[in-house]
């Protein structure tokens, strides 16, 4: 029995080490720098190709994809060389900003959810409402003949 507890004891520790060892990894990223340099290195570059783009064509995904993917990989690239986690707090106030900045009068037309066609919708609607119609039909007429029920 003094064995099972020095056993439990040792697992305890190895545990507790472990969960030091990933707290300090966890814990390595210094945010301040990163957030510095996130806006020194990939907003400037940012606002540069914004600026090279006319302003008219800001909202037009074509036009920005390639810009807004160099951005958003240049975040994860220093996120990662810095230890950091990705995506994290920091990141998603640096990308608020720069929509605040460059996209807040962009047209939300084409990216809102709307219904599906007719010609989609109206199978999906028709054929559980035929099919619930029915078996109330096969059940009141199958009650109505008593035949062979004991």
């Amino acid at each position: 029995m003094e064995r099972s507890g020095a056993s439990w004891l040792r697992a305890g520790l190895v545990l507790l080490f472990a969960a030091a060892q990933i707290l300090c990894v966890a814990s390595a990223c210094d945010r301040a720098f990163y957030r510095e340099m996130i806006g020194d290195f990939c907003l400037t570059k940012f606002q540069l190709d914004m600026a090279d783009l006319d302003r008219g064509l800001w909202c037009s995904w074509p036009h920005t994809m390639e810009i807004y993917e160099d951005v958003t990989n240049c975040t994860f690239q220093i996120a990662i060389r810095m230890g950091c986690f990705w995506p994290d707090h920091v990141t998603d106030l640096f990308f608020t900003d720069i929509h605040r900045t460059y996209f807040q009068d962009c047209a939300l037309t084409g990216r809102l959810l709307h219904d599906p066609p007719v010609s989609v919708l109206a199978p999906f609607i028709g054929v559980p409402v035929l099919v619930t119609l029915l078996m109330t039909a096969l059940v009141v007429w199958r009650s109505k003949r008593t035949e062979g029920v004991l």
